[in-house]
């Protein structure tokens, strides 16, 4: 050990330690407060999480996930927060694992009929500005619980039970998010409030509970009658309109086809007007043969002749068809065969 002589003023040796062995000691203490500040001036910030960079107690910037430099402390220091996580916060309970304890203080509140309920509810929230979520409330968290636990209370309490327990709950959790961002953005927390959902809001015990469970049944066997009845307004409606347009193209088409068809028998009534006017005899017979052909196709043609005592008779169709006459056959009777005439 090299000490200084107070009467030379020149370093003398110490027995037993090597020369300059303070001086290697200060060398490895300054190596060891460089390699101090140099990991202090290093840090990492992860992917759920954010990063406000503090400059002598003040917030200057912040820093996304990554890894990243700073002055070392005291000149600047980092605050991480988990910014980029959706967190969840309970009301009216709390659940550790898979128990869960009810916080009857934060659950029971009186209704707008003053009656007693007991609301559980899940906040869904994260933060929206780190600068706000640390300096502008002391407990952001705390805050939180209370605006909540606040705004379900006051919209409760300006609710009828009925309402609340059966047709209510969506439009009551609405409202309690409105209430809830509202109070956040005025006190400026830096939590951004995503969701707002009742896990059950349950009546007083006893026979009102049966009671009210009976109703909500009954409003429920409402809903889904109500939902078949809809159900099958929309099924018939499509078929039924289905049938009538229908209906009405099939009657469009048989009107067509009746006045087509009315449009020919005019048209064949004045063809047949304009030769009956140039030959009326020959076309009052071509019309009478033709009719009766209509009307007549199977009758039998028979040639008679009564002059002498007995009647003769020809069976036209017979002998064109190539069969035998018949044996017996009966007089023509008066009106169907004339003298050397035939009859149809």
């Amino acid at each position: 050990m090299d000490v200084i002589d107070l009467k030379t003023r020149k370093p003398s040796n110490v027995k037993g330690l090597p020369p300059g062995f303070f001086r290697k000691i200060g060398y490895v203490i300054a190596g060891v407060i460089v390699l101090v500040i140099g990991f202090s001036c290093v840090y990492t910030v992860q992917e759920q999480e954010r990063a406000a960079i503090l400059t002598f107690g003040k917030y200057t910037g912040e820093a996304r996930a990554g890894l990243h430099f700073k002055w070392p402390y005291p000149i600047q220091q980092v605050v991480k927060v988990p910014a980029e996580l959706i967190q969840q916060m309970t009301i009216g309970y709390r659940e550790e694992g898979n128990t869960i304890t009810p916080v009857e203080e934060e659950a029971l509140m009186i209704t707008g009929d003053e009656n007693i309920v007991s609301a559980d509810a899940v906040v869904q929230w994260r933060i929206s500005n780190i600068r706000d979520y640390l300096f502008n409330v002391e407990d952001p968290e705390r805050f939180l619980r209370n605006a909540a636990s606040s705004s379900i209370r006051s919209v409760i309490g300006s609710e009828k039970l009925d309402y609340a327990i059966t047709d209510g709950k969506t439009d009551i959790q609405e409202k309690v998010r409105e209430k809830l961002i509202e109070l956040q953005e005025t006190y400026q927390t830096g939590i951004q409030v995503l969701d707002v959902k009742f896990q059950d809001i349950e009546p007083p015990g006893g026979e009102v509970e049966e009671a009210f469970r009976e109703v909500t049944n009954a409003r429920e066997e409402k809903n889904t009658k109500i939902n078949n009845a809809v159900k099958y307004e929309n099924e018939r409606i499509p078929k039924a309109r289905g049938e009538a347009q229908a209906l009405l193209e099939k009657a469009e088409a048989e009107k067509k086809s009746r006045i087509l068809n009315a449009q020919g028998d005019v048209a064949k009534f004045n063809a047949v007007y304009e030769q009956y006017k140039a030959n009326p005899n020959t076309t009052q017979s071509r019309l009478i043969l033709e009719t009766l052909d209509k009307i007549l196709p199977n009758a039998r043609i028979v040639i008679a002749d009564s002059s002498g005592d007995t009647v003769k008779y020809l069976p036209l169709n017979e002998l064109l068809q190539g069969s035998k006459p018949p044996a017996q056959s009966q007089a023509p009777s008066a009106g169907q065969g004339t003298q050397g005439g035939a009859s149809k």
